[in-house]
């Protein structure tokens, strides 16, 4: 059913002091400039140069006091004049040609009051060409005069500088203002336009014709400038934060971006509008174009009617997908994502100003009611612009609401194959919640009940949008986004994480993970110990929630990750050292059909799976991940892995660090460790943990039938001592050690388990020595008989007993 676009009367100007003089400036000076406050109550009517006083006029809607200004001759009005968006005062600046700055405020006082004066120029030697307002600056394009030939000729083409200030409220009527910054200099003459995240520098009729093709979006968030070319479809970025000392030549700038100075038509523009969206731009032929933050540009669509000439007036705004464009006297409003002409209306004034909307969170109530449209001044009154449901159009109740969502939930988690319907569950009493809930909706419950019940609820909700109204008016985008991130986690938290609610999870933790982990922390309240673990006093039904969900064994459905999975992700990116902690502690929670001892994959696969496939992990995160899991195939794999990089110590002590209910484990480590003893002296160094390794309960003969079972062959005899260069072989010494270590617990009585036990005990005291006499040398020719215990030519020296 096709919706209408209305115009409301919202008033008649009666509301608004100096009423008369409201209606005559509107109606009597094509040329006037209209702005409106932040809060909507405000209205500004400035003048051109040489017009009848007063030339400044501020009305306020409801109780307040106005403000007329008028300047004799020879003292020029104010170039421009912005309100402030202030939320404790109305407050407007007032800048002219000269640089001379004022700032007014009202409710200090009676009536509107300076509250302070200043010079942007004080040099005396430039005048300001443009100036600006975006939120808590001041930014204006000066003409610097140019060494000591005045004014007299013509001005060169870029000895022009734009420049910034801050510009906050301080106390009960002070104003803070910040130090001058340079942005660009040397530049030619800019037009300054803020929408309320973004200034946009565009062409003006003085600019010079070889760069009048161009036009700049700085973005202070963002601490970047945008160098923009519409009509040849480029543009770069650069870094531009005054904060930092961040300046730019102009003529560096343009040399250092290919593409830019093509030899191109100036930009034929009639009107320029900065929205939300962007920046609108009305063509002589009738074309709106949107020009957006990031540099890019695309056509909105074509009016039915073109702008003749620059003496017409034109207006342009957008509000709920709409382009509202207020050409003379005829309204014409476009849908902006297919351009189609969606209405047009025919006014009963050519003389139709189109209001900025208020600032989110500074609406006062009957702001509010007029929301999601634009508003139109004339001297005929205030209107707004809206679509409006058609007549006959049936609205749901919010009990229906209810009870049809509630239909939806229940849906999803119910096993039966009937479906429901609201009707049963408005009569059914097994579904309590929904029913309470329509009750409320339907007045059953009294106010004040309903209010100590909701209270929180509200006051996170009330802080929720704020918090979405700061982010919109563009301020502290950083620390907004982050708080943000964190109050959606903890919601998400509070759901069932299926479906959209862990999509939208997923979405959060891409988009922001350092926020959305610090909520995460919060909610498992995880802290270190000192000693490179982690601890957590979670309910249990928390961690449920962490480690449910799909295993990662099966493809996720469009990317999407469980919330284990997830976690595991971020930590990679933010802190990959706390992954193992992490999982480690995660084995440590468990119930029935969850956590570690739960069905399907146990928790070390999963993040091993979010790391990769084999071959593109983090050797030393897959190690960590393997040693803490406590599955025995695991820390063998891992062990395993430290063996073929002859890290023989660590992989020693993940042996020891089993606790004493592992024997097996332990068993097969010390086994396969001591297969590379046996193969060679790299681990003759670690022989002391190597003893500390062997199960207690490992006899000798065992220990020498498993080094058998490993002993290089030997192709040639042994020799007494090895070939330079090659490897000694294991020796009675090396293995004594290890055969003492198999029989630590004393020697067991009764008859002899080994052949090789009686080695192991000896009486530890030796034998007596022998008395021994003086040395003498035996002749072959005495002792005959010794000649078969002698080589022939060797003398045996024996010792003489008598």
């Amino acid at each position: 059913m096709k919706r209408m676009g209305t115009l409301r009367l919202l008033s008649d100007l009666s509301h608004f002091s100096g009423a008369a003089r409201l209606r005559e400036l509107l109606a009597g000076d094509p040329a006037v400039r209209v702005r409106c406050s932040p809060d909507g109550r405000h209205l500004l009517l400035l003048r051109p140069p040489g017009a009848p006083s007063p030339q400044l006029l501020v009305a306020v809607r409801g109780p307040g006091a106005e403000l007329e200004r008028a300047w004799p001759a020879g003292h020029p009005p104010p170039l421009d004049a912005f309100f402030l968006p202030w939320p404790a005062r109305p407050a407007l600046v007032l800048v002219w040609e000269s640089g001379l700055t004022e700032v007014w405020g009202a409710g200090v006082g009676p009536g509107w009051q300076l509250l302070r004066s200043t010079e942007l120029c004080p040099g005396g030697g430039a005048r300001v060409v443009a100036v600006a307002a975006p939120r808590g600056r001041l930014v204006w394009c000066e003409e610097r005069q140019d060494g000591a030939e005045g004014w007299l000729g013509p001005p060169p083409a870029f000895s022009h500088y734009v420049c910034v200030r801050t510009l906050e409220p301080s106390g009960e009527a002070g104003t803070n203002l910040g130090p001058t910054h340079i942005l660009l200099h040397h530049c030619p003459s800019f037009g300054l336009l803020a929408s309320r995240k973004d200034l946009f520098l565009v062409p003006t009729a003085t600019t010079w014709p070889g760069v009048s093709h161009i036009l700049l979006i700085w973005s202070p968030g963002k601490a970047k400038v945008m160098v923009a070319a519409p009509c040849l479809g480029l543009s770069h970025s650069k870094s531009l934060n005054p904060g930092r000392g961040d300046t730019w030549d102009f003529r560096t700038l343009l040399r250092g971006l290919p593409g830019l100075l093509c030899p191109m038509k100036p930009l034929t523009v009639h009107t320029w509008a900065p929205t939300p969206q962007g920046l609108l731009l009305l063509d002589f032929r009738g074309t709106v174009s949107l020009v957006q933050s990031h540099g890019g540009t695309r056509a909105v669509g074509t009016l039915q009617e073109a702008p003749v000439g620059l003496a017409g007036s034109a207006a342009l705004g957008t509000f709920h997908g709409t382009l509202a464009c207020v050409l003379g006297s005829t309204l014409e409003l476009l849908d902006m994502g297919s351009g189609q002409l969606l209405e047009r209306k025919v006014l009963s004034t050519d003389r139709v100003h189109l209001l900025a909307p208020p600032a989110p969170g500074m609406e006062d109530k009957e702001e509010l009611e007029t929301r999601g449209g634009l508003r139109l001044l004339s001297a005929l009154g205030l209107f707004r612009v809206g679509w409006e449901a058609p007549q006959g159009l049936e609205v749901p109740s919010a009990e229906d609401l209810v009870f049809e969502e509630a239909c939806e939930y229940y849906q999803r988690r119910s096993l039966r194959g009937a479906q429901l319907n609201p009707e049963e569950l408005r009569h059914n009493s097994t579904f309590r919640a929904p029913q309470a809930l329509a009750s409320i909706l339907q007045g059953h419950v009294s106010p004040s009940t309903l209010l100590t019940t909701l209270r929180a609820e509200l006051r996170d909700y009330r802080a929720l949008d704020q918090l979405k109204a700061h982010l919109v008016a563009g301020d502290e985008e950083e620390a907004g986004w982050t708080e943000l991130a964190e109050h959606e986690v903890a919601r998400l938290l509070r759901t069932e994480l299926v479906g959209d609610q862990l999509a939208q999870l997923n979405t959060v933790f891409q988009a922001l993970p350092t926020a959305a982990w610090g909520a995460i922390l919060r909610a498992l309240q995880l802290q270190p110990d000192g000693n490179g673990r982690l601890r957590s006093h979670a309910p249990p039904d928390v961690w449920k929630k962490v480690l449910g969900g799909t295993s990662a064994g099966k493809e996720s459905p469009n990317g999407i990750l469980p919330l284990f999975e997830l976690l595991c992700q971020c930590l990679c990116r933010l802190e990959p050292r706390w992954l193992p902690p992490f999982v480690e502690l995660a084995q440590q929670q468990g119930g029935p059909g969850w956590g570690a001892g739960g069905p399907g994959l146990p928790l070390y696969r999963r993040a091993l799976a979010v790391l990769g496939e084999e071959g593109t992990r983090s050797e030393a995160l897959e190690l960590e991940l393997l040693l803490g899991s406590g599955r025995p195939k695991a820390v063998l794999q891992a062990v395993g892995q430290l063996v073929q990089k002859e890290q023989w110590e660590r992989a020693l002590e993940a042996g020891l660090a089993l606790s004493p209910s592992s024997p097996l484990l332990r068993s097969e480590i010390f086994k396969l460790l001591l297969a590379e003893f046996a193969r060679h002296r790299r681990l003759d160094a670690y022989l002391p943990l190597l003893c500390r390794l062997c199960p207690p309960d490992l006899a000798p003969a065992e220990l020498l039938l498993l080094l058998r079972t490993h002993l290089p062959d030997e192709l040639e005899p042994p020799t007494p001592f090895p070939e330079p260069g090659t490897e000694p072989p294991l020796s009675v010494g090396l293995l004594r050690a290890l055969l003492e270590q198999t029989g630590a617990k004393g020697r067991p009585s009764g008859p002899v388990l080994s052949l090789y036990e009686d080695i192991l005990w000896d009486p530890g005291t030796p034998p007596p020595t022998p008395p021994r006499g003086p040395v003498t040398t035996l002749q072959a020719s005495d002792h005959a008989g010794l000649e078969a215990w002698a080589p022939s030519g060797q003398g045996l020296y024996v010792t003489d007993t008598g």
